[in-house]
């Protein structure tokens, strides 16, 4: 009977009759929120279009209403405003909620979760890896299990994990870990599951929409995979845009949405740059190196400079108790609680450049920047400008060990290796922000977050290059765009007849 009212109640706030798929995860999630155990989790997956924002939202909204503590959580800074504006309640990233810094220079380690009776929403969850990674920042860089264990380390704590499985998965992992059930059950959790695929009616005049759901259907793992055609002459929301147009086309999308709402995504780090130092010359009329007003993106992750840009009292998982008796979410005001680190992925608009110097064989520059995803919180950091150019995602191997030796150096007077580490933690030279432009992106950095207009370069398509993995990026890259999608140079053959 609790569960048939839950029920009812979230489908009377989602503001519109659902579907029978939405009314059964509407359901399914009431179970799990009427289960005793203490161990349950629930997994919502659900493809474009088909009303899962929406339901999430109304899940959220009856909870809150019933005085249940909800804490919302995505993998990146743009996704989790995303999912906040959604659902009308804050959200912060994952890092920021479950880890908390060690001493300074030392890295974090995970937080214990001081509150109980709480539900935690967890938005693109098929971003979540947990293959370990080579970045020590992080507990033991296997996001999914810090996240599991930081869970229900709280008492009567739950989570619900929601995504898209036919979007890309993590790096270096063949499916999305936070989005098996199986997975999931091998931490002793019992897994209640629920799947949307029908695309909802309001939606289906959506070209964005319609081709994504025809690419998804695409998804096989039986080792053959066709050629993807677009359809494009029935919608006005996907265009075909040639090379002698682009320039004009972009320029008209920074006039009508804005740079922060326009988005270029491609295949390769490669490609990006060739695209950002164009966007820049041609369309921006940018010739400096580095200029205010530039749009750029944090490529490595970096405690240093919002650690040193931080209140004394500042850290990744501050009071993590303020407010929890009373249901608050002590992320709510980003501006005035600082950040603790810059994540990869975070983008920042340049405010001030400053002191461009030549030194250890790099180029670095002070600068004054403005992250849009988090409140427009300003900070103060010295980049390194090198890895602007390279076609790596960031500095090298070759680059980072010859910055080491150089700023090693510095210090070579000082007897003890020990303490000659200990400078080099705190040397801002070693810790400069390694950065990229963020006019045009790879897919894998673009997941996560959504722009009005996205311009999509795929490059030059094979036969051979038609693989599963293929797919799944062309699916992620279609429904980065809500407004308009602009294939460019797209190719006949991939052109479906009207």
């Amino acid at each position: 009977m609790i569960a048939d009212e839950l029920t009812y109640m979230i489908a009377d706030s989602l503001g519109f009759r659902p579907t029978d798929e939405q009314l059964a995860a509407m359901r399914t999630f009431s179970g799990f929120m009427t289960d005793r155990s203490d161990r349950v989790l629930m997994i919502m997956r659900g493809s474009a279009g088909t009303g899962k924002t929406s339901v999430a939202g109304a899940m959220v909204r009856t909870m809150r209403r019933l005085g249940c503590k909800v804490v919302l959580m995505a993998p990146t800074g743009r996704a989790a405003k995303v999912f906040a504006l959604n659902a009308g309640h804050a959200a912060c990233t994952i890092h920021r909620r479950i880890y908390r810094q060690k001493s300074l220079g030392g890295g974090f380690s995970l937080a214990p979760n001081m509150l109980s009776d709480t539900l935690f929403m967890i938005d693109e969850a098929s971003m979540i890896a947990n293959a370990g990674s080579t970045d020590a920042l992080f507990a033991g860089g296997r996001l999914l299990d810090d996240l599991t264990s930081f869970v229900y380390g709280g008492r009567n704590c739950r989570m619900i994990l929601i995504g898209d499985r036919a979007q890309l998965p993590p790096v270096g992992e063949a499916e999305s870990p936070a989005l098996s059930a199986g997975f999931m059950e091998g931490y002793g959790l019992r897994v209640y599951e629920s799947d949307l695929n029908e695309v909802v009616r309001q939606d289906s005049m959506s070209g964005i929409l319609f081709n994504a759901t025809a690419i998804r259907r695409m998804i096989t793992h039986d080792g053959r995979t066709l050629m993807p055609k677009v359809r494009l002459g029935a919608f006005a929301d996907v265009v075909r845009v040639n090379g002698s147009e682009l320039i004009e086309t972009l320029a008209s999308s920074y006039s009508a949405v804005g740079m922060d709402e326009t988005m270029v995504v491609t295949r390769s780090n490669k490609r990006a740059n060739i695209y950002n130092q164009g966007i820049r010359n041609t369309v921006l009329g940018r010739e400096d190196m580095l200029t205010t007003g530039d749009m750029i993106m944090v490529v490595r992750n970096n405690y240093y400079w919002a650690e040193k840009d931080a209140p004394a009292d500042a850290g990744i998982n501050k009071d993590a108790t303020k407010g929890a008796d009373r249901g608050e979410d002590d992320t709510a005001d980003t501006a005035t609680a600082g950040i603790s680190f810059l994540a990869n992925g975070d983008r920042a608009v340049v405010q001030r450049v400053r002191n461009v110097r030549e030194l250890y064989g790099f180029t670095f520059a002070d600068l004054w920047l403005q992250l849009p995803d988090y409140d427009n919180y300003e900070l103060q950091a010295t980049v390194i400008t090198d890895s602007l150019t390279t076609e790596a995602p960031a500095l090298t191997r070759e680059q980072n060990n010859r910055l080491f030796e150089s700023v090693m150096e510095d210090y070579a007077d000082i007897r003890l290796k020990a303490d000659r580490i200990k400078k080099l933690k705190q040397d801002p030279h070693f810790n400069a922000l390694q950065i990229k432009f963020a006019y045009a992106v790879t897919c894998h950095k673009a997941q996560g977050g959504q722009w009005s207009h996205v311009y999509l370069d795929q490059g030059y398509m094979t036969d051979e290059m038609l693989t599963p993995e293929y797919i799944h990026w062309l699916y992620t890259a279609f429904t980065r765009a809500t407004e308009k999608l602009f294939l460019v140079n797209w190719p006949e053959k991939q052109t479906a007849a009207d």
